[in-house]
């Protein structure tokens, strides 16, 4: 079964920014995910929260 993506609200996600860099995020859709290219880290995006904790992101570097 297909998962439903969540909406984010827009609002939030103007306010929102990297707390390690305090820099702009970039909304990832698709992945639930917003994107600090500065931390080089991927926050997740659960039933519609933005999970800012950095313990819970991603790392973007391979």
């Amino acid at each position: 079964m297909a998962q439903k993506l969540a909406a984010v609200d827009p609002k939030l996600l103007e306010v929102l920014v990297c707390p390690v860099t305090k820099g702009p995020l970039q909304y990832d859709r698709k992945n639930q995910e917003l994107i600090s290219e500065q931390a080089k880290l991927a926050y997740p995006i659960r039933d519609g929260i933005p999970i800012m904790l950095v313990d819970e992101a991603r790392s973007l570097e391979q």
